[in-house]
């Protein structure tokens, strides 16, 4: 796994399947993304998010989550991951 500043998000190819095989996971993720919203806007805290790229390789970036839509995470800056392509925020 590697460890990228957020800035290096910018022009990033993600995986253009659902990395989570399990509709539970999902649901998990899911839950997860929004304790992230939560600790973001309430106290600016950050989280690592792990995610895969389009040809599978894993990194993790430590950011703020700004905001949870039905397919995105928007982080501080204007820039985005696709939930589809997380593993696990933490």
């Amino acid at each position: 796994m590697k460890t990228i500043a957020k800035e290096e998000l910018i022009g990033f190819r993600y995986s253009r399947k659902e990395v989570l095989p399990d509709p539970n996971e999902i649901k998990l993720r899911n839950m997860d993304l929004e304790r992230a919203l939560a600790l973001g806007n309430l106290e600016h805290g950050k989280v690592k998010i792990t995610f895969l790229d389009q040809s599978l390789n894993l990194f993790q970036v430590g950011t703020t989550v700004w905001a949870v839509t039905d397919d995105y995470v928007c982080l501080k800056g204007s820039l985005s991951i696709p939930k589809r392509a997380i593993i696990q925020i933490g």
